[in-house]
């Protein structure tokens, strides 16, 4: 799920660069990864369990993760209030935003 997480990001800062509104930025890259866990993984995500995905479900949580990738990987081209609120959800949460490399 890193890799979808980092290509969805990537193509959110890229977007961005090219002058495009962040949300619809982030729908596209969303979107995106969200059909190809659909196709390629039949809806599934091993961080998740056996339990199958619905498109809305893998909707959502591709695109959440294509905004905290954006936060990482291009913070100044997201803008300042999704970032504040990605930030206290992280430092809320004890996490931190940066993707494990493998």
């Amino acid at each position: 799920m890193s890799l979808y997480t980092r290509i969805a990001a990537v193509n959110v800062c890229i977007s961005r660069s090219a002058g495009i509104e962040f949300d619809k930025a982030v729908g596209v890259a969303g979107e995106t990864i969200a059909q190809l866990i659909q196709g390629q993984h039949q809806g599934q995500i091993q961080q998740v369990g056996a339990k199958t995905l619905t498109i809305e479900e893998l909707r959502r949580g591709s695109i959440n993760s294509a905004v905290i990738g954006a936060v990482e990987i291009c913070p100044k081209q997201v803008p300042a209030d999704v970032k504040a609120k990605v930030d206290a959800a992280i430092k809320q949460s004890g996490g931190t935003a940066k993707p494990k490399a493998k």
